[in-house]
């Protein structure tokens, strides 16, 4: 009986200490949780777990957090440019903008908007707008108002599992028994036409329904804002989702700046008792026993976390400078080495000393306009960038955020916020064969600005007197991009390529669950990881509603 009680008082006692060490780690740490990088998914993270009580610290390695969210005079005092992300449509109808919404208003943020978010500009002048009336584009489609209509009409009707799917996290019990709902209410074969419709490209559905080539015009280059092309499959999904959103909330921009959202989620998460500390490069996740206790800074000093790291970067960024080699098996290795990237982004933007004098109708006041030959340019220029090429007519999306918002520059003047969704990461060469490729593929400043030469030539053409008005202009070539946040590879602004074997249940890896990692404690969010790229904060809101 002795030996028995003997026994058992060890095991408790070994069971005690664990349990006493713990504690005594978790109150002495430096915080909960650890939450490398600053994007918007790092913020809404935060925020929602300052919310439940966790002590959380942001670490972001540049002077300012934001990750893809920059604002700055980058071309003449007054002129307020956000220098990447802009638009905020997916943030406004997420799931982390409802739960964090009041929070921010209370701490200033506004947004701006249009009652035009989005139209078309092609190089015959002939122009198409889309509103926020349902009513008005059914007849200012013409032709194509039924099939339009019936195309978001199909995502309302199943915007519950449409949006389950694409922001839910797919390796739950709640996940299967939406699918399990589904199939009783569809049956196994309507589920599966379900998915075999939601599978469909751009082209398919643009090409199928409406007969109108400047309606094609008008949706085709949405697929490109979701890192996709028209041939993509699952493009015709995304681009029908794509209109009911904008439809149904524009495409709104922050009032003053992207940087007052910034500004808002740093006062609500300091306000939650979280910190955030700029200038502070992690250099390593620090492991304890196979799990992770903290991180090593730059400058050699340590932070741990009591409960874990979350970090917000890219695969490679996470596995091959954050880990040690020896604690990434090599299963995670090779996924890792096979993670693929996207095409690069590229920015240009202009100071005006008025707004823009469209020579077609109907465009002042338009949040985003596309200027695009069509759906065949979109689909030739999307090739080309990815097969290393420099377009030679690149699909221009042209933004006005003036417009929407004057404080953004003096009175009177006006803001050109351009963004070009096909470049090439690396120059292999030149589709109009008029600007010879560097010979090491990087992109170079002479390069950058002939480009940006091509793409103005363009707005010129459309714009009465464009190049009279332009007080400023700044370039930034998917080379800059990178420099400005080193998660966008190769100018990559969607965390990875988007097609269907690298998305869903597939992101970043085949094998992936969620936010876990292979290391107990450590987890991942951010662009690279489901649901993917965007400004809804998808990832950091599943994976804080997951955590205590």
């Amino acid at each position: 009986m002795r030996p028995i009680i003997a026994t058992a008082l060890i095991i408790c006692n070994l069971k005690y200490r664990r349990y006493f060490s713990s504690r005594i780690d978790i109150a002495m740490a430096d915080a909960d949780y650890i939450i490398v990088g600053s994007g918007i998914n790092a913020l809404v993270a935060a925020a929602l777990l300052g919310r439940k009580g966790v002590k959380v610290v942001v670490l972001e390695r540049n002077p300012e957090i934001g990750g893809c969210i920059l604002t700055d005079e980058v071309t003449a005092p007054g002129f307020i440019h956000d220098v990447m992300a802009t638009t905020f449509v997916l943030f406004v109808t997420g799931k982390a903008y409802s739960a964090l919404g009041a929070g921010l208003a209370k701490h200033g943020l506004q947004f701006a908007n249009s009652a035009k978010p989005a139209a078309v500009l092609r190089p015959d002048g002939s122009a198409r707008v889309l509103t926020m009336d349902r009513v008005r584009n059914i007849a200012a489609f013409a032709e194509d108002g039924d099939a339009y209509r019936q195309g978001v009409d199909a995502v309302g009707a199943d915007m519950d599992f449409i949006f389950g799917l694409l922001g839910g996290d797919l390796w739950s019990s709640g996940t299967a028994r939406m699918l399990a709902r589904q199939g009783l209410k569809r049956g196994m074969r309507g589920l599966a036409g379900f998915f075999g419709e939601a599978l469909g490209s751009a082209r398919a559905w643009l090409e199928a329904d409406f007969r109108s080539e400047l309606t094609q015009a008008l949706l085709a280059p949405w697929v490109l804002h979701v890192g996709l092309g028209p041939e993509s499959a699952y493009s015709g999904m995304m681009l029908k989702v794509i209109a009911f959103a904008l439809e149904a909330a524009g495409a709104p921009i922050v009032k003053g700046g992207a940087r007052n959202l910034l500004q808002a989620f740093r006062r609500l998460i300091e306000e939650q008792g979280g910190k955030i500390r700029t200038s502070a490069d992690v250099a390593k996740i620090v492991l304890d026993r196979g799990m992770a206790r903290g991180v090593r800074l730059a400058d050699g000093s340590d932070l741990t976390a009591g409960e874990g790291v979350i970090c917000s970067t890219t695969p490679h960024q996470l596995y091959t400078r954050l880990l040690d080699p020896e604690a990434v098996p090599p299963a995670v290795a090779s996924a890792v080495r096979r993670f693929r990237h996207g095409k690069g982004n590229m920015q240009i933007h202009y100071a005006l000393s008025g707004p823009p004098p469209w020579r077609a109708p109907d465009l002042d006041g338009v949040a985003l306009t596309h200027l695009t030959p069509g759906l065949d340019a979109v689909s030739r220029a999307a090739n080309e960038a990815e097969r290393g090429m420099l377009p030679a007519v690149p699909t221009i999306c042209a933004g006005q955020p003036a417009a929407l918002d004057p404080s953004r520059c003096p009175d009177g003047a006006s803001i050109l916020w351009v963004q070009l969704p096909e470049a090439p990461c690396r120059i292999k060469g030149d589709a109009a064969g008029a600007i010879a490729a560097p010979s090491d593929g990087a992109w170079s400043d002479a390069v950058r600005e002939r480009y940006a030469d091509r793409v103005e030539t363009i707005l010129a053409d459309h714009i009465d007197g464009f190049r009279a008005l332009i007080r400023g202009r700044r370039v930034y070539s998917p080379a800059d991009l990178e420099l400005l946040n080193m998660n966008l590879a190769g100018g990559d602004p969607y965390g990875g390529f988007c097609g269907i074997d690298q998305f869903f249940l597939w992101r970043p890896f085949k094998n992936s669950v969620n936010n876990r990692t292979h290391v107990r404690r450590l987890y991942h969010i951010g662009a690279s990881t489901h649901p993917g790229p965007g400004l809804s904060g998808g990832s950091g809101y599943l994976l804080a509603n997951s955590l205590r």
